[in-house]
């Protein structure tokens, strides 16, 4: 008998070891998973940081800068954003009630704001078309990718097309923005860099301030407008 009550106290302690390893293995993987997500950002940012004020970029500036006056890179900037309650008021599966999204947004704008404000003022760079030292980084790819890594968090489980489908809006505001010769390459890999770490650091720290009044009321939807210098928020009923 006392052999075999040490033999269940061998196999209880065997099966706790296993869990235990089985819960570390499980960490590591989610922590891995959460630092893979700063890879793009990261390379970005390193690319930028080299490119930046090399004679490599001003030839590449040379040869791109300068084909077109369009003023469209204002709202494709936003234009992932657009999508994004679209979908809502369209009923499309999200991670997010719309009012997390709009907090998550809120937040993101907000700091990729400050951030790339602090930075231009630092840095002190011209931009390809001498208008004035505020080059690095730029500010509307930056604003670009943050609302398209948003959209891309919200939709990534529910509808990949879409999630990815915000992406071509921000690319192209950057593509826009270099020929115009308001940016270099770098500068607008930059601002794409800090828009999607910024959103990655968002949605990993959400969980913390977790708050939402319209938890209970799926019918409404509020979504910030913003153009033509006007800003605020508009609603939507859905019956």
């Amino acid at each position: 008998m006392k052999g075999t009550y040490i033999l269940l106290v061998l196999v209880c302690l065997s099966l706790v070891a296993n869990a235990q390893r089985n819960n570390s293995i499980k960490d590591s993987v989610k922590v891995q998973a959460k630092w893979k997500q700063f890879i793009v950002p990261a390379a970005l940012t390193g690319t930028a940081l080299l490119m930046t004020n090399s004679t490599f970029e001003t030839n590449l500036q040379d040869r791109l800068g300068g084909n077109t006056t369009t003023s469209i890179d204002d709202y494709t900037r936003f234009a992932p954003a657009a999508q994004m309650y679209i979908a809502d008021i369209a009923g499309v599966p999200s991670r997010s009630h719309w009012f997390d999204q709009t907090k998550n947004l809120g937040i993101s704008l907000l700091l990729t704001d400050l951030v790339t404000t602090r930075l231009k003022r630092s840095i002190d760079k011209e931009r390809p078309s001498g208008a004035n030292n505020n080059a690095f980084p730029s500010a509307h790819s930056a604003y670009a990718f943050t609302t398209a890594t948003v959209l891309y968090e919200e939709f990534k489980d529910s509808s990949p097309l879409l999630a990815y489908s915000g992406y071509g809006f921000a690319i192209a505001t950057a593509s826009l923005r270099v020929v115009k010769d308001a940016h270099y390459v770098s500068d607008v890999l930059l601002g794409a860099g800090i828009g999607i770490a910024i959103v990655k650091v968002v949605y990993l720290l959400d969980r913390y301030f977790a708050w939402n009044p319209f938890l209970k009321n799926e019918n409404i939807v509020i979504a910030p407008m913003a153009g033509n210098n006007v800003y605020g928020l508009t609603g939507v009923i859905k019956f």
